[in-house]
């Protein structure tokens, strides 16, 4: 009996014993034994078989009398953490948000950096908001826990815009000459290459160095302007959904960042407590877009709201 015969042999048995009216009953299986084949194995089968299998097997027997380890706790034990060692930051802002937001602040720097005039005439403050912000995404993709675009050079370009953005403190030739520099190496980066600059490194990163409070504080404001408007009816949250689910993302990180070690305030509790519900809240609010629930987002929209305002009452940039 070849094996094919002896697996077609084996199948039949078992599915005879399934439909026994024994089993159909609940009874007990009946013991039965398959019979042994007429004829013994041919040589060409046996020699595929071991006569011992564990006579070749290295190592000892794995046990199984240990209780496996929950789930949850094992998903803990390997969730990675941030540069702070604080929440992951995939799980505070999508790679989306973090692209979107770098496309959206080159726009802002194009807008002031066609010449010279606008830029000095004021033009180079909101320069220096942008370029922070494209800095703090930066920094992020740089700690981020996956592998997500631009990772292989987002130090180096949270180094350039960092600098940029603390230059652009006023409004000089030189701070215009490196708004100009750095548009280039952002274009660059949007088509694929890498930024043609080379930024000094500092020996110990520091999140504090990446962007200032005001330029930060700046971001804010303009989040929660575009958030409460973006709830200020059924039909305008519907509409601004994406915005909303945006700005919620960037407003969480900030939250975390200026917890961050070496950041003004990180060693304060009261400071850190309104920071974190601000992140909290913001990411309750981001739940309530990917849902879809108008009142659930109002009600978040308002703590996050009452977390600013307790903590400018007690704060101030």
């Amino acid at each position: 009996m070849n094996a094919a015969t002896m697996l077609a042999a084996v199948v039949a048995l078992t599915a005879a014993e399934a439909c026994s009216p024994a089993l159909a009953a609940g009874g007990d299986r009946p013991h039965r034994r398959a019979t042994p084949p007429a004829a013994r194995w041919d040589k060409a089968t046996s020699s595929t078989f071991l006569d011992d299998a564990f006579s070749v097997l290295e190592g000892p027997r794995p046990s199984f009398e240990k209780a496996v380890e929950p789930v949850a706790e094992a998903a803990r034990a390997a969730m990675p953490a941030d540069a702070g060692g604080g929440v992951p930051w995939s799980r505070l802002v999508s790679e989306g948000t973090l692209t979107d937001e770098i496309k959206d602040m080159r726009a802002a720097v194009a807008g002031v950096a066609a010449n010279a005039s606008d830029f000095k005439g004021g033009g180079y403050d909101r320069a220096r908001d942008a370029f922070s912000s494209i800095a703090l995404a930066f920094g992020v993709i740089a700690a981020y826990d996956q592998d997500v675009r631009w990772k292989r050079d987002a130090a180096t370009a949270r180094d350039l815009f960092a600098r940029a953005g603390f230059n652009c403190k006023v409004g000089t030739d030189q701070s215009f000459t490196e708004t100009k520099a750095r548009m280039d190496d952002l274009e660059a980066m949007l088509e694929g290459s890498s930024p043609q600059a080379r930024a000094e490194r500092a020996e110990d990163f520091a999140w504090s160095q990446v962007a200032g409070r005001s330029a930060l504080m700046a971001r804010l404001e303009t989040a929660e302007a575009a958030i409460a408007a973006g709830i200020a009816s059924r039909g305008d949250f519907e509409r601004d959904l994406a915005r909303i689910f945006h700005d919620t993302e960037i407003m969480a990180v900030i939250g975390e960042v200026i917890q961050q070690p070496d950041f003004e305030y990180h060693d304060d509790d009261s400071y850190r407590g309104y920071a974190a519900a601000m992140r909290d809240a913001a990411l309750e609010l981001r739940e309530a877009c990917g849902k879809k629930d108008y009142e659930a987002a109002r009600n978040a929209a308002a703590d996050l709201r009452t977390s600013c305002d307790d903590c400018h009452g007690d704060y101030r940039s």
